[in-house]
Protein backbone atom coordinates (compact mmCIF):
# COMPACT_ATOMS: atom_id res chain seq x y z
CA UNK A 1 0.00 0.00 0.00
CA UNK A 2 1.70 3.34 -1.06
CA UNK A 3 0.66 4.72 2.98
CA UNK A 4 1.27 3.89 6.51
CA UNK A 5 -0.16 6.97 8.24
CA UNK A 6 1.99 7.87 10.94
CA UNK A 7 0.41 9.17 14.74
CA UNK A 8 3.21 12.44 15.75
CA UNK A 9 5.10 10.44 18.84
CA UNK A 10 5.55 12.06 22.00
CA UNK A 11 8.60 14.35 22.54
CA UNK A 12 11.65 14.07 24.43
CA UNK A 13 9.94 12.38 27.87
CA UNK A 14 8.54 9.79 26.08
CA UNK A 15 12.08 8.30 24.84
CA UNK A 16 11.97 5.91 27.69
CA UNK A 17 8.93 4.45 26.05
CA UNK A 18 11.06 3.40 23.18
CA UNK A 19 12.05 -0.56 23.01
CA UNK A 20 15.67 -1.09 23.01
CA UNK A 21 17.43 -2.23 19.85
CA UNK A 22 20.55 -3.70 19.54
CA UNK A 23 22.94 -2.34 17.71
CA UNK A 24 24.69 -5.53 17.12
CA UNK A 25 21.88 -7.49 16.30
CA UNK A 26 20.81 -4.84 13.61
CA UNK A 27 24.54 -4.62 11.70
CA UNK A 28 24.43 -8.52 11.30
CA UNK A 29 20.46 -8.72 10.55
CA UNK A 30 21.92 -5.96 7.87
CA UNK A 31 24.62 -7.82 6.08
CA UNK A 32 22.82 -11.11 5.94
CA UNK A 33 20.86 -8.81 3.36
CA UNK A 34 23.89 -8.34 1.09
CA UNK A 35 23.29 -11.31 -0.98
CA UNK A 36 19.88 -10.76 -1.55
CA UNK A 37 20.62 -7.43 -2.65
CA UNK A 38 23.21 -8.46 -5.09
CA UNK A 39 20.74 -10.50 -6.76
CA UNK A 40 18.25 -7.23 -7.48
CA UNK A 41 22.38 -5.95 -8.76
CA UNK A 42 23.49 -3.94 -6.27
CA UNK A 43 27.21 -5.07 -5.91
CA UNK A 44 27.93 -6.09 -2.20
CA UNK A 45 30.26 -3.24 -1.45
CA UNK A 46 28.06 -0.82 -2.99
CA UNK A 47 25.45 -2.15 -0.40
CA UNK A 48 27.66 -2.46 2.31
CA UNK A 49 28.91 1.36 1.85
CA UNK A 50 25.35 2.55 1.43
CA UNK A 51 24.33 0.81 5.33
CA UNK A 52 27.59 1.78 6.98
CA UNK A 53 26.16 4.97 8.83
CA UNK A 54 23.12 3.42 9.74
CA UNK A 55 21.67 3.00 13.01
CA UNK A 56 18.25 1.21 14.21
CA UNK A 57 15.62 3.60 15.41
CA UNK A 58 13.33 2.87 18.12
CA UNK A 59 11.03 5.35 17.55
CA UNK A 60 9.80 3.51 14.17
CA UNK A 61 8.99 0.42 16.58
CA UNK A 62 7.04 2.54 19.03
CA UNK A 63 5.00 3.96 16.27
CA UNK A 64 4.32 0.70 14.11
CA UNK A 65 1.62 0.11 16.75
CA UNK A 66 0.16 3.15 17.10
CA UNK A 67 -1.23 4.50 13.42
CA UNK A 68 -4.00 6.78 13.52
CA UNK A 69 -6.56 5.35 11.46
CA UNK A 70 -6.36 1.68 13.64
CA UNK A 71 -6.28 3.31 17.15
CA UNK A 72 -8.32 6.67 16.69
CA UNK A 73 -11.96 6.42 16.80
CA UNK A 74 -13.16 6.69 13.45
CA UNK A 75 -15.11 9.98 14.04
CA UNK A 76 -12.16 12.20 15.07
CA UNK A 77 -10.44 10.79 12.37
CA UNK A 78 -12.42 11.81 9.55
CA UNK A 79 -12.90 15.24 11.54
CA UNK A 80 -9.14 15.47 11.54
CA UNK A 81 -8.63 14.74 8.16
CA UNK A 82 -11.50 16.47 6.10
CA UNK A 83 -13.17 19.74 7.40
CA UNK A 84 -13.92 22.95 5.88
CA UNK A 85 -10.74 24.27 5.56
CA UNK A 86 -9.47 21.35 3.86
CA UNK A 87 -12.21 21.29 1.35
CA UNK A 88 -12.09 24.85 0.53
CA UNK A 89 -8.07 24.16 0.05
CA UNK A 90 -8.38 21.53 -1.88
CA UNK A 91 -11.37 23.27 -3.95
CA UNK A 92 -8.71 26.03 -4.43
CA UNK A 93 -5.83 23.41 -5.90
CA UNK A 94 -7.98 22.05 -8.16
CA UNK A 95 -8.93 25.17 -9.49
CA UNK A 96 -5.12 26.31 -10.02
CA UNK A 97 -4.28 22.84 -11.64
CA UNK A 98 -7.35 22.58 -13.32
CA UNK A 99 -5.68 22.23 -16.93
CA UNK A 100 -3.14 19.67 -15.84
CA UNK A 101 -5.50 17.40 -13.55
CA UNK A 102 -8.01 17.27 -16.64
CA UNK A 103 -5.45 15.82 -19.11
CA UNK A 104 -4.25 13.26 -16.39
CA UNK A 105 -7.65 12.38 -16.20
CA UNK A 106 -8.58 11.79 -19.69
CA UNK A 107 -5.38 10.00 -19.88
CA UNK A 108 -5.69 7.10 -17.28
CA UNK A 109 -9.84 7.83 -16.47
CA UNK A 110 -9.76 8.84 -12.75
CA UNK A 111 -11.36 12.09 -11.63
CA UNK A 112 -9.32 14.95 -11.01
CA UNK A 113 -11.00 15.08 -7.80
CA UNK A 114 -10.33 11.99 -6.64
CA UNK A 115 -6.44 12.53 -7.37
CA UNK A 116 -6.75 16.12 -5.17
CA UNK A 117 -8.12 13.87 -2.51
CA UNK A 118 -5.22 11.80 -2.26
CA UNK A 119 -3.12 14.92 -2.78
CA UNK A 120 -4.39 16.40 -0.21
CA UNK A 121 -5.12 13.46 2.58
CA UNK A 122 -1.61 12.56 1.98
CA UNK A 123 0.57 15.36 2.41
CA UNK A 124 -1.71 18.48 2.63
CA UNK A 125 -1.18 19.26 -0.97
CA UNK A 126 2.92 18.83 -0.58
CA UNK A 127 3.67 20.25 2.54
CA UNK A 128 3.80 17.41 4.75
CA UNK A 129 6.39 15.56 3.01
CA UNK A 130 8.09 13.77 5.96
CA UNK A 131 11.24 13.92 7.59
CA UNK A 132 12.51 10.22 8.37
CA UNK A 133 15.42 8.51 6.43
CA UNK A 134 13.72 6.04 4.34
CA UNK A 135 17.01 3.73 5.08
CA UNK A 136 17.46 4.10 8.54
CA UNK A 137 13.44 3.90 9.43
CA UNK A 138 12.93 0.93 6.93
CA UNK A 139 16.43 -1.07 8.11
CA UNK A 140 15.15 -0.86 11.17
CA UNK A 141 11.53 -2.08 10.28
CA UNK A 142 13.72 -5.05 8.21
CA UNK A 143 15.17 -6.08 11.51
CA UNK A 144 12.89 -5.63 14.30
CA UNK A 145 8.80 -5.81 15.19
CA UNK A 146 6.36 -7.41 13.09
CA UNK A 147 6.00 -7.58 9.39
CA UNK A 148 9.94 -7.65 8.79
CA UNK A 149 9.91 -9.59 5.20
CA UNK A 150 7.58 -7.05 4.14
CA UNK A 151 9.72 -4.29 5.31
CA UNK A 152 12.80 -5.41 4.01
CA UNK A 153 11.11 -6.03 0.68
CA UNK A 154 10.57 -2.67 0.67
CA UNK A 155 14.41 -1.51 2.55
CA UNK A 156 15.55 -3.10 -0.87
CA UNK A 157 13.82 -1.18 -2.92
CA UNK A 158 14.49 2.20 -1.72
CA UNK A 159 17.88 0.72 -2.16
CA UNK A 160 17.59 -0.18 -6.13
CA UNK A 161 15.63 3.09 -6.65
CA UNK A 162 18.57 5.57 -4.97
CA UNK A 163 21.32 3.49 -7.14
CA UNK A 164 19.35 4.27 -10.87
CA UNK A 165 18.71 7.50 -9.71
CA UNK A 166 14.89 7.32 -10.76
CA UNK A 167 13.59 10.08 -8.22
CA UNK A 168 16.56 12.46 -9.07
CA UNK A 169 17.28 12.54 -5.22
CA UNK A 170 20.23 11.49 -3.56
CA UNK A 171 18.60 10.38 -0.61
CA UNK A 172 15.07 9.79 0.01
CA UNK A 173 12.78 11.24 3.11
CA UNK A 174 9.32 10.26 3.98
CA UNK A 175 7.20 8.69 6.40
CA UNK A 176 8.10 6.79 9.55
CA UNK A 177 7.15 3.38 7.30
CA UNK A 178 8.67 4.21 3.87
CA UNK A 179 6.15 5.98 2.20
CA UNK A 180 7.33 9.29 0.35
CA UNK A 181 6.40 11.94 -1.98
CA UNK A 182 3.21 14.13 -2.37
CA UNK A 183 0.95 11.73 -2.31
CA UNK A 184 3.12 8.77 -0.47
CA UNK A 185 4.08 6.11 -2.58
CA UNK A 186 6.19 2.76 -0.83
CA UNK A 187 8.61 2.38 -2.72
CA UNK A 188 7.32 -1.19 -4.58
CA UNK A 189 4.60 1.32 -5.41
CA UNK A 190 6.41 3.81 -6.82
CA UNK A 191 8.20 0.85 -8.73
CA UNK A 192 5.12 -0.87 -10.44
CA UNK A 193 3.10 2.55 -10.67
CA UNK A 194 4.95 5.91 -10.58
CA UNK A 195 5.30 7.52 -14.16
CA UNK A 196 7.61 9.90 -15.60
CA UNK A 197 5.06 12.14 -17.11
CA UNK A 198 6.46 15.45 -17.75
CA UNK A 199 9.12 13.36 -19.68
CA UNK A 200 12.39 14.47 -18.08
CA UNK A 201 13.59 11.37 -17.56
CA UNK A 202 12.91 10.93 -13.53
CA UNK A 203 9.90 10.06 -11.81
CA UNK A 204 9.94 12.70 -9.41
CA UNK A 205 6.68 12.48 -6.82
CA UNK A 206 8.43 14.95 -4.78
CA UNK A 207 8.29 18.07 -7.10
CA UNK A 208 6.83 17.45 -10.75
CA UNK A 209 3.34 17.78 -9.76
CA UNK A 210 2.83 16.09 -13.85
CA UNK A 211 4.37 13.10 -12.33
CA UNK A 212 2.72 13.27 -8.75
CA UNK A 213 -1.00 13.58 -10.51
CA UNK A 214 -0.11 10.79 -13.05
CA UNK A 215 1.55 8.38 -10.74
CA UNK A 216 -1.73 8.36 -8.68
CA UNK A 217 -3.96 8.32 -11.05
CA UNK A 218 -1.75 5.42 -12.67
CA UNK A 219 -2.36 3.48 -9.17
CA UNK A 220 -5.83 3.82 -9.17
CA UNK A 221 -6.83 3.14 -12.42
CA UNK A 222 -4.46 -0.35 -11.97
CA UNK A 223 -6.45 -0.39 -8.59
CA UNK A 224 -9.64 -0.85 -10.53
CA UNK A 225 -11.28 2.86 -10.00
CA UNK A 226 -14.39 3.03 -12.42
CA UNK A 227 -15.05 6.45 -13.17
CA UNK A 228 -18.75 7.89 -13.12
CA UNK A 229 -19.58 4.89 -10.35
CA UNK A 230 -20.00 5.95 -6.93
CA UNK A 231 -17.67 4.89 -4.58
CA UNK A 232 -20.63 4.49 -1.83
CA UNK A 233 -23.98 5.56 -1.16
CA UNK A 234 -25.47 6.24 2.88
CA UNK A 235 -28.32 3.72 3.54
CA UNK A 236 -30.93 3.26 5.56
CA UNK A 237 -31.26 -0.52 7.20
CA UNK A 238 -34.68 -2.22 8.21
CA UNK A 239 -34.79 -2.68 12.05
CA UNK A 240 -34.66 -6.34 11.41
CA UNK A 241 -31.13 -6.30 9.53
CA UNK A 242 -28.32 -8.76 10.57
CA UNK A 243 -25.43 -6.78 11.12
CA UNK A 244 -23.48 -10.30 10.72
CA UNK A 245 -23.67 -9.57 7.01
CA UNK A 246 -21.83 -6.18 6.73
CA UNK A 247 -18.17 -6.23 5.75
CA UNK A 248 -15.72 -5.01 2.86
CA UNK A 249 -15.34 -8.83 2.07
CA UNK A 250 -19.24 -9.58 2.19
CA UNK A 251 -20.04 -8.73 -1.42
CA UNK A 252 -23.41 -9.71 -2.89
CA UNK A 253 -25.33 -8.70 -5.79
CA UNK A 254 -26.51 -5.10 -5.58
CA UNK A 255 -30.02 -6.40 -5.93
CA UNK A 256 -30.52 -8.55 -3.06
CA UNK A 257 -29.13 -5.73 -0.94
CA UNK A 258 -32.32 -3.57 -2.01
CA UNK A 259 -34.78 -7.08 -1.96
CA UNK A 260 -33.48 -6.54 2.27
CA UNK A 261 -35.10 -3.66 2.41
CA UNK A 262 -32.61 -0.92 2.13
CA UNK A 263 -33.26 2.68 1.60
CA UNK A 264 -31.08 5.37 0.97
CA UNK A 265 -30.54 7.45 3.64
CA UNK A 266 -31.26 10.82 1.77
CA UNK A 267 -34.51 10.01 0.46
CA UNK A 268 -33.66 10.25 -2.95
CA UNK A 269 -34.11 7.85 -6.01
CA UNK A 270 -31.71 5.13 -6.47
CA UNK A 271 -29.81 5.68 -10.00
CA UNK A 272 -31.01 3.96 -12.61
CA UNK A 273 -27.31 1.75 -13.06
CA UNK A 274 -25.74 0.41 -10.13
CA UNK A 275 -22.51 -1.93 -9.95
CA UNK A 276 -23.85 -5.87 -10.00
CA UNK A 277 -22.16 -6.23 -6.19
CA UNK A 278 -21.77 -3.95 -3.46
CA UNK A 279 -20.83 -4.70 0.22
CA UNK A 280 -22.16 -3.30 3.46
CA UNK A 281 -20.27 -1.23 5.29
CA UNK A 282 -21.10 -0.03 9.18
CA UNK A 283 -17.55 1.86 10.80
CA UNK A 284 -19.07 2.54 13.47
CA UNK A 285 -21.36 -0.28 14.25
CA UNK A 286 -24.96 -1.31 14.44
CA UNK A 287 -26.12 1.87 15.79
CA UNK A 288 -24.08 4.46 13.60
CA UNK A 289 -23.82 5.15 9.76
CA UNK A 290 -24.56 2.63 7.41
CA UNK A 291 -22.72 2.45 3.67
CA UNK A 292 -23.62 0.59 0.62
CA UNK A 293 -20.00 0.02 -0.89
CA UNK A 294 -19.03 -0.53 -4.40
CA UNK A 295 -15.84 -1.64 -5.93
CA UNK A 296 -14.39 2.06 -6.07
CA UNK A 297 -14.64 1.56 -2.57
CA UNK A 298 -11.94 -0.89 -2.76
CA UNK A 299 -9.70 0.66 -5.05
CA UNK A 300 -9.50 3.66 -2.47
CA UNK A 301 -8.62 1.38 0.31
CA UNK A 302 -5.58 -0.72 -1.70
CA UNK A 303 -4.01 2.47 -1.70
CA UNK A 304 -4.54 2.25 2.05
CA UNK A 305 -5.97 -0.62 3.79
CA UNK A 306 -7.88 1.24 6.64
CA UNK A 307 -11.64 1.99 6.36
CA UNK A 308 -11.43 5.40 8.24
CA UNK A 309 -9.01 6.34 5.45
CA UNK A 310 -10.93 5.02 2.54
CA UNK A 311 -14.19 7.10 4.27
CA UNK A 312 -11.87 9.98 4.36
CA UNK A 313 -10.88 9.75 0.53
CA UNK A 314 -14.66 9.44 -0.35
CA UNK A 315 -15.85 12.46 1.73
CA UNK A 316 -13.36 14.81 0.45
CA UNK A 317 -13.52 13.24 -2.94
CA UNK A 318 -17.88 13.75 -2.70
CA UNK A 319 -17.22 17.33 -1.73
CA UNK A 320 -14.90 18.85 -4.65
CA UNK A 321 -17.76 16.58 -6.81
CA UNK A 322 -20.21 18.15 -5.72
CA UNK A 323 -20.47 22.27 -4.53
CA UNK A 324 -23.70 21.60 -2.63
CA UNK A 325 -22.62 19.19 -0.45
CA UNK A 326 -19.25 21.00 0.18
CA UNK A 327 -21.14 23.82 1.16
CA UNK A 328 -22.91 21.87 3.60
CA UNK A 329 -20.24 19.83 5.05
CA UNK A 330 -20.55 19.27 8.51
CA UNK A 331 -17.09 17.39 10.02
CA UNK A 332 -18.68 16.55 13.04
CA UNK A 333 -21.56 14.47 11.04
CA UNK A 334 -20.83 13.94 7.72
CA UNK A 335 -23.31 11.23 7.25
CA UNK A 336 -26.77 11.54 7.58
CA UNK A 337 -26.90 9.10 10.64
CA UNK A 338 -25.23 10.74 13.14
CA UNK A 339 -22.14 9.19 14.96
CA UNK A 340 -23.17 7.37 18.03
CA UNK A 341 -21.29 9.42 20.40
CA UNK A 342 -22.26 11.91 23.27
CA UNK A 343 -19.19 13.79 22.73
CA UNK A 344 -18.74 15.11 19.06
CA UNK A 345 -14.52 14.84 17.75
CA UNK A 346 -12.74 18.23 17.14
CA UNK A 347 -11.97 19.50 13.72
CA UNK A 348 -8.43 20.11 12.92
CA UNK A 349 -9.09 24.02 13.22
CA UNK A 350 -10.85 23.07 16.43
CA UNK A 351 -7.74 20.79 17.51
CA UNK A 352 -5.08 23.53 16.86
CA UNK A 353 -7.32 26.25 19.60
CA UNK A 354 -7.37 23.42 21.92
CA UNK A 355 -3.24 22.65 21.61
CA UNK A 356 -2.70 26.59 21.92
CA UNK A 357 -4.64 26.93 24.61
CA UNK A 358 -3.29 24.08 26.46
CA UNK A 359 0.19 25.62 25.34
CA UNK A 360 -0.81 29.24 26.67
CA UNK A 361 -1.66 27.12 29.93
CA UNK A 362 2.25 26.09 30.32
CA UNK A 363 0.79 22.16 29.48
CA UNK A 364 2.98 21.67 26.16
CA UNK A 365 0.98 20.00 23.42
CA UNK A 366 3.93 19.41 20.92
CA UNK A 367 3.76 21.08 17.58
CA UNK A 368 0.11 22.80 17.45
CA UNK A 369 -0.58 21.20 14.11
CA UNK A 370 -4.07 20.27 14.54
CA UNK A 371 -3.45 16.90 15.06
CA UNK A 372 -4.08 15.28 18.66
CA UNK A 373 -1.11 12.65 18.81
CA UNK A 374 -0.06 11.43 22.05
CA UNK A 375 1.37 14.43 23.25
CA UNK A 376 -1.34 16.62 22.77
CA UNK A 377 -3.40 14.01 24.93
CA UNK A 378 -1.26 14.03 27.48
CA UNK A 379 -1.04 17.75 27.81
CA UNK A 380 -5.00 17.83 28.32
CA UNK A 381 -4.39 14.68 30.66
CA UNK A 382 -2.02 17.04 33.22
CA UNK A 383 -4.53 19.74 32.71
CA UNK A 384 -7.83 18.15 33.46
CA UNK A 385 -5.82 16.70 36.81
CA UNK A 386 -4.75 19.62 38.05
CA UNK A 387 -7.24 22.22 36.90
CA UNK A 388 -10.49 20.19 36.92
CA UNK A 389 -10.98 19.72 41.17
CA UNK A 390 -12.11 16.26 40.25
CA UNK A 391 -15.34 17.64 38.12
CA UNK A 392 -13.49 17.15 34.72
CA UNK A 393 -12.35 13.05 33.92
CA UNK A 394 -9.10 13.36 33.03
CA UNK A 395 -9.43 10.59 29.68
CA UNK A 396 -7.40 13.10 27.89
CA UNK A 397 -10.05 12.44 25.18
CA UNK A 398 -9.65 15.73 22.64
CA UNK A 399 -13.71 15.99 21.79
CA UNK A 400 -15.63 19.04 22.21
CA UNK A 401 -16.29 18.70 25.93
CA UNK A 402 -12.56 19.36 26.54
CA UNK A 403 -12.21 21.72 24.37
CA UNK A 404 -15.43 23.35 26.05
CA UNK A 405 -12.84 22.80 29.67
CA UNK A 406 -10.18 24.30 27.63
CA UNK A 407 -11.54 27.61 27.07
CA UNK A 408 -12.70 28.12 30.63
CA UNK A 409 -9.47 28.84 31.60
CA UNK A 410 -7.20 31.86 30.51
CA UNK A 411 -4.28 32.41 32.94
CA UNK A 412 -4.20 28.88 34.69
CA UNK A 413 -5.89 27.01 36.78
CA UNK A 414 -7.05 29.59 39.69
CA UNK A 415 -8.23 32.08 36.69
CA UNK A 416 -10.95 31.39 35.08
CA UNK A 417 -12.97 33.85 32.47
Amino acid sequence: MPLLLSLPVAGANAQSSYPALSEDEFRACLERLAPEAEQRGIPADRFLSLIADLSPDPSVIARLDRQPEFVTPIWQYLANLVDARRIQTAQEKLRENEGLLRYVEATYDVDAELIVAFWAVESNFGQNLGRDDLLQSLATLSCFGRRQSYFRSEFLTVVNILERGDTGQTRLRGSWAGAFGQTQFMPSTFERYAVDFDGDGKRDLYRSLPDIFASTANFLKQAGWRRGEPWAIEVVLPPTFDAKLAGRTKKRPTNEWFAMGLSRADGKPWPRTLPEKAALLLPAGRQGPALLAFPNYDAIFRYNAAESYALAIGLLYDALKDPMKAARFDPKQPFVQPWPTDDPPLTRSETMELQERLSALGYDPGVIDGVAGTQTREALTRFQQECGNQAFEADGWPGTKALEQVRQFEGGCEQTR
